[in-house]
């Protein structure tokens, strides 16, 4: 965007200056990513691989290079010609693939620690319910942020941390699968007290070990928001993983109102299965998620509205066939929903209080296809992935962008 001689002198750095040039900026417009003096909207896509037949104990960075070399050439020129210019990706990723991923395709990478999100090692004892305010937890936690922050400090094609993935529904419930989230209780908002008192502690020491990247954590929606506010003040970005069908509703003004902050959406989006009619429905999912898009760029900067969104990291590139029961199945494409939700209208009854409409294996912009002896496989992109791309073409920073263009734009896309 063109700024103003005043705004110029405005400009307030609410993040850190680092060595590549990745901070956050404030003026009168609002906030924004700027990367080696670019404005930059995230066109993010969570990104994995996971062959049919495998589930998360899978992982490729332990495969060959020649494997890794061939699943990412397969699947980063994909992801670039839809316009997408960062992935998410957990820790466990080497940095040289990282770096590698930038060099050779221009992506950067979301580097996400889940925070003891899905339990963690204790005294040779496995604990699946991260209990935060735990001694021994908050001094693992943050061992395990300060060597992560030595060991990527520099790394090329990093763009940012974030820290956790939605943690506070695991204070309801220990499977890492998706379900309904019950009713808050006392005993949850005393731990998830604890937990957001250990988030901004973790933030404090990641910014001090390697303060050449902004850091954000990632909460499930806007839950537990009075305890964030208070509790979590260090944080460059709020990211959250928000399923509220065609539109964000109030969060983009809520995030900058209460906490001052830009907002990431770190997941989002619509499955690509109607649990009604029990059959695939790419049509509906592309409509989803086009919608989800069209208000990430009109609350971006000097769009006139909120303007502090950085954009998002659309949820999934690929389906998991692992998601539904975890462990078991994995050769089957499940059409089990594993939870309700009625912003998504097309497959949601009302009426049926116990009807599930979210369908876990389905969320993939890209369907997959059966590996090869070499564990790699194809993907089939759905209507989604060819509407996205035409979505990504616009530039909310670009000198020309409005409100009006924005509109005119997603008015032309189809699927």
């Amino acid at each position: 965007m063109k700024y103003s001689f005043l705004s110029l002198i405005l400009l307030l750095v609410i993040s850190c200056r680092t060595e590549e040039g990745i901070l956050i900026v404030q003026n009168e417009e609002g906030m924004k990513l700027v990367v080696d003096g670019e404005d930059f909207m995230i066109n993010g896509m969570n990104w994995d691989y996971f062959p049919i037949g495998t589930n998360y104990t899978y992982s490729l960075w332990e495969q060959p290079d020649e494997i890794i070399k061939a699943a990412l050439a397969a699947e980063m020129p994909l992801l670039q010609k839809m316009g997408v210019n960062a992935i998410r990706q957990y820790n466990g990723v080497p940095r040289k693939w990282i770096q590698f991923i930038y060099e050779e395709y221009g992506i950067y990478t979301m580097f996400n620690h889940p925070f003891g999100r899905y339990g963690l090692m204790l005294a040779e004892e496995w604990a699946a319910n991260t209990n935060y305010a735990d001694p021994q937890v908050r001094k693992l936690l943050l061992s395990e942020v300060e060597e992560m922050g030595k060991e990527y400090k520099d790394t090329p094609g990093l763009l940012l941390y974030l820290l956790g993935n939605e943690n506070n529904y695991g204070l309801f419930w220990d499977s890492p699968e998706t379900e309904d989230i019950p009713e808050i209780t006392q005993e949850s908002k005393v731990r998830a007290k604890a937990m957001y008192q250990l988030f901004n502690e973790a933030v404090v020491l990641l910014k001090k070990t390697d303060p050449t990247r902004p850091v954000a954590i990632c909460n499930g929606d806007l839950l537990f928001w009075d305890l964030i506010i208070e509790e979590c003040k260090d944080m460059d970005i709020f990211g959250t993983n928000m399923y509220r069908g065609i539109s964000f509703t109030d969060a983009f003004e809520k995030v900058r109102d209460d906490l001052g902050k830009p907002i990431l959406f770190t997941e989002f989006g619509s499955d690509a299965f109607d649990a009604l009619k029990e059959k695939e429905d790419q049509t509906s999912q592309a409509y989803y998620m086009v919608g989800n898009w069209k208000e990430i760029y009109e609350n971006a900067a000097g769009m006139g509205k909120i303007g502090n969104s950085l954009g998002g990291f659309t949820f999934q590139f690929s389906d998991g066939w692992w998601k539904y029961k975890q462990d078991h199945n994995l050769e089957v494409h499940d059409t089990n929903a594993s939870w309700r939700n009625g912003g998504y209208k097309f497959d949601y009854l009302k009426a049926e209080k116990k009807r599930k409409n979210m369908n876990e294996e389905w969320f993939g912009i890209c369907a997959k296809d059966k590996p090869d002896q070499k564990g790699l496989y194809k993907l089939q992109p759905r209507k989604a992935y060819f509407a996205l791309q035409k979505v990504h073409q616009f530039d909310p920073y670009g000198k020309s962008a409005t409100l009006d263009s924005i509109e005119n734009h997603f008015s032309k896309i189809t699927y």
